[in-house]
This record gives C-alpha cells, structure tokens and sequence, in this order.
C-alpha cells in the first residue's frame, strides 16, 4: 500500500507541548531520593531538537498482570539507540523478583516461571543502574501506558514517589498515522474509510509487518525492545523527514 509522507508541520501526538528540560529542573527540586534527583539533574533534551539527534531508549516490561495498582513488574529490557543506529551492546535486561505473586495467566503470556525468578533481585536494587540507562534519553515504548504507569507505581511502593519522563509511543504513533488519517492529505479520508471496514491492528508485530521488519518472538523485554527501537526507526523513514523535531513525536505528559 502507498503511504505518503506525513506533514510533520501539522502532525503532533499531544495538544500542547511540553517544555520537558524546566519540568525536569522542577522535578529535581522537589524529588527526595537521591537517584531521582541525580536522574533529572541529567536533564533532557529541549523540544525543538532534532529527532535525528536525540539520544533515544527502547524499554519493554514483563508483568504480573495489567493492572499496575495490583501487578508488578518481573523483567525490563533497554536498549539505547538513534535513528541510525540500534546499540546492542549497551543493552540490558533484567529478571526481578516481584512483590506479587505470579499467576498462570501471566506465565502462559510470557513464560517467566517461579523457578526463573528464584533469587533475582527487587527493582530497588537495580534502580540506579536503571535510572543512568534512562537519563538524558528520550524513552521510546510501544504503549506507554504500561512503561509509564508501571514505572511509576514501581517507584511509588519503594521510594514513596513517582517518575516522570518524556516518552515516544510507537503504539499511538502508528495509531495516528493509519487509523485517523493525515489531516489535509488527500489520501487521508480514503485511509479512515478503509480502516473503518477493516480495523488495522497496532500491535508491535502486526506495526512491524507494515515496514517489512522481521518477526521476532514477542514476549521477551529485551525482544521487544529491540523491535520497538526498529520500528521507530522505520516509522521515521517512511513518515518523516531529516527535519522533524522531536516534540512531533513525544507524548504530551
């Protein structure tokens, strides 16, 4: 299927932006636990910088469950990288010991067991290596509303308060630019009709098969990760241009 270029001048995932660099310097004035502090005295990039210059994470959970007020986070997977590179040797995962039980749904979704789990440390522990992959990266997810809110009510049970970071959702990204369309591109009433018959799926396997990405297994963190920073990546090069900004791209809050 033909998909044109997407005007960056108009596209935009939030309604206003966010000045991320000064919330972060807010945030480090109010934060408590020493390693939050050091992560936002880190800063972040200013809005107006070039996706093609920001320094970007992929991050991927494994959970319990999907509901971050009673499940918890069992592995992380990060990746760094850049719009031209993906750097693996950088990349990190981690098996952690939850502070809720596992159920077999879970287990079938991921194929975390107890056995594997037996002896890994408490998010706690890995906090600090955790916040240094992150600081001063643009953090790039696919659904966001797990990384996020997981993250945050991570933080919130062991240190009493939350996290806050600039976040690129390739989810809601491919979201935007399949399911509603391009705005005043002729293409884009044609795209909605189509979609409306033929509901597409966002899922990160499925969003990769549109850009001819190779299939990985899902439910790995550092898996997903990886696939997360390519499909950003192919996203870029289809949609955007060597001038699209990154605020173009980021999550509003």
């Amino acid at each position: 299927m033909f998909i044109p270029r997407t005007d960056t001048r108009r596209f935009r995932l939030g309604s206003r932006a966010v000045d991320w660099p000064t919330r972060f310097q807010r945030l480090a004035g109010r934060a408590k636990h020493p390693e939050l502090i050091r992560f936002y005295q880190q800063g972040v990039v200013p809005a107006d910088t070039l996706l093609s210059e920001t320094p970007l994470v992929a991050m991927d959970f494994e959970t319990t469950g999907l509901d971050s007020r009673r499940h918890s986070i069992i592995s992380i997977g990060l990746v760094p990288f850049d719009m031209q590179r993906i750097y693996c040797r950088q990349a990190r995962h981690w098996l952690l010991t939850p502070r809720t039980p596992l159920v077999d749904d879970s287990v079938q979704f991921h194929g975390i067991t107890h056995s594997a789990i037996d002896d890994q440390p408490d998010l706690l522990d890995v906090l600090p290596e955790l916040l240094e992959c992150l600081a001063g990266r643009v953090v790039v997810v696919h659904h966001r509303a797990i990384e996020q809110q997981f993250l945050d009510a991570a933080f919130q049970r062991r240190v009493q308060e939350g996290i806050c970071f600039p976040a690129i959702d390739t989810m809601a990204l491919e979201a935007r630019l399949h399911r509603e369309g391009r705005g005043s591109n002729p293409y884009g009433s044609f795209l909605r009709r189509l979609f409306r018959r033929q509901r597409l799926s966002i899922r990160l396997a499925d969003s990769r098969h549109r850009y001819n990405l190779p299939h990985y297994s899902a439910h790995h963190a550092l898996t997903d990760a990886i696939a997360t920073a390519e499909l950003l990546q192919a996203q870029y090069r289809t949609h955007f241009t060597e001038q699209t900004r990154v605020d173009a791209l980021w999550c509003p809050s």
